[in-house]
């Protein structure tokens, strides 16, 4: 399956429908998000790399004109192989990720 690039800039300047938002969430408060859009899934892409978000409410602001059917939250945890024990056979957890804004 062929992965789809969504432009930061293209989704800030339309306000498109995700049919899901993904955050994948890795160490340091580094965050990249995939979109699946009309049956097109892929990441975020500022210029040639992947956008970093570094907090959810980055992800919150940059998404605010998009109408946002679901989001989760990704997130898989380094910690067994940073003690020395193998690699977890342990699925990624997944979470609901509320886009609404804090008041």
């Amino acid at each position: 399956m062929q992965q789809t690039k969504f432009w930061i800039k293209d989704i800030k300047s339309q306000s498109i429908s995700v049919d899901m938002l993904t955050v994948c969430s890795y160490e340091m408060n580094v965050y990249l998000v995939k979109l699946t859009v009309g049956g097109n899934t892929g990441l975020v892409y500022e210029g040639e790399s992947p956008k970093r978000f570094h907090s959810s409410q980055f992800i919150r602001d940059a998404f605010e004109g998009c109408n946002v059917l679901a989001a989760q939250m990704l997130h898989e945890s380094p910690y067994d192989e940073m003690i020395g024990n193998p690699e977890s056979v342990q699925r990624a957890c997944t979470l609901p990720f509320s886009m609404g804004q804090p008041y």
